[in-house]
């Protein structure tokens, strides 16, 4: 099930993050207008925890973030070629920009979203 929560912003979040399944990305992503993060996570990965519940208030320059259970939606995790967890691709406007390779900290993500969208882009995986 896809479900499209904004969260107020007295949380700490301003924008809309989606759980994506192997049903539903492609449909998703090619409709979705805007930055999307695509963010492979997992339940028995700290690292993904931490990431989940850090992120949405980190400001970056994306319109949302879209979350994949890397567990539950193998078809994904192979076509995007996951090797580790989390993984974090960038799309806009239906576009595949690439894996995002940063450290954890909101203004090394601000730079490599930044550089990546500056790159040449490709269809979704």
């Amino acid at each position: 099930h896809s479900q499209c929560h904004h969260f107020d912003i007295a949380t700490g979040s301003i924008v809309a993050e989606l759980e994506l399944t192997d049903f539903d990305a492609d449909r998703q992503l090619l409709a979705l207008p805007g930055v999307s993060l695509v963010i492979f996570t997992s339940t028995g990965c700290a690292r993904c925890r931490w990431l989940r519940e850090q992120l949405p208030a980190w400001r970056l320059p994306v319109t949302r973030l879209c979350w994949i259970d890397a567990g539950d939606n193998g078809g994904l995790v192979a076509r995007y070629q996951v090797r580790h967890l989390p993984a974090v691709f960038a799309v806009r406007d239906s576009q595949f920009f690439g894996a995002l390779n940063a450290s954890f900290n909101p203004q090394d993500w601000r730079q490599a979203i930044d550089t990546l969208l500056a790159t040449q882009a490709d269809e979704l995986p």
